[in-house]
């Protein structure tokens, strides 16, 4: 295969259309949960780490998403629960007692909802966080990769990966190793995983306020703090969700 701007844009142009096609469904069921929980005056909750740490800024805090989201990240733990900066790096991913303190520190209510973002799906804080979201009896939406994460061996002390804990399972379509051009002395060049979890959040969010539209609701929905009156609204529907919500950190 060619390496060329072209041969990436055929790729990526293939599996878009891929993946808009095969998890139709499951975009409709994620947008059931969600919209169930912002109904109920529920939070959504959005994490990843990583590449996937994009995922959560899509849905989270963003103009033409919904306000009342909220997003975890790993710094979370410096700066929101006074950890020391040195231990943040590559692999605290995979460590599972970091759910912990990275859980407690998230303004969690009973109708809140999660959407969980991993690329491999494996890593021990992530999978521990979708046990801990699951144990407390919150709704799970996750985006990983099928093909990646069904050849990894899970990295977790349970054996179990993301998407055995997910209420609802999106693939981004990603091949292992996310990705896709081949490199003629090994390796691969054209990633695609950020591209399809963002058009895959983002059909997630129009179909959750497509069900509020029809139930005749008018949905919470942010403007480009980039246009006149954009603060304004922002801040008056931010201030129903109030030390629930966070735009990133």
């Amino acid at each position: 295969m060619t390496v060329s701007a072209e041969a990436y844009l055929a790729v990526v142009t293939e599996t878009i259309g891929q993946v808009a096609a095969s998890q139709r469904a499951a975009v409709g069921r994620a947008a059931d949960l969600i919209a169930d929980a912002v109904r109920a005056d529920g939070v959504v909750h959005a994490f990843g780490t990583g590449h996937s740490e994009a995922l959560a800024m899509e849905i989270a805090g963003r103009a033409g998403g919904l306000v009342p989201t909220n997003r975890i990240a790993l710094r979370d733990l410096v700066l929101l629960g006074g950890e020391p900066a040195d231990q943040l790096g590559p692999f605290l991913e995979r460590d599972p007692a970091v759910a912990h303190r990275l859980y407690e520190l998230v303004p969690v209510r009973p109708t809140d909802v999660f959407v969980l973002a991993s690329n491999s799906g494996v890593n021990g804080a992530m999978v521990e966080f979708a046990t801990l979201v699951k144990q407390r009896g919150h709704g799970l939406v996750a985006i990983t990769s099928a093909q990646h994460s069904g050849r990894m061996t899970s990295r977790h002390p349970s054996g179990r990966k993301l998407a055995d804990l997910a209420d609802v399972v999106l693939d981004n379509g990603a091949p292992y190793g996310d990705a896709t051009l081949p490199l003629p002395g090994g390796g691969a060049v054209g990633a695609v995983s950020s591209i399809t979890a963002a058009l895959l959040a983002q059909q997630v969010t129009v179909e959750v306020v497509a069900r509020l539209l029809a139930a005749g609701e008018r949905p919470p929905v942010y403007l480009s703090a980039n246009i006149p009156d954009g603060d304004a609204h922002n801040s008056a529907l931010e201030a129903r969700y109030a030390g629930r919500i966070r735009r990133g950190s």
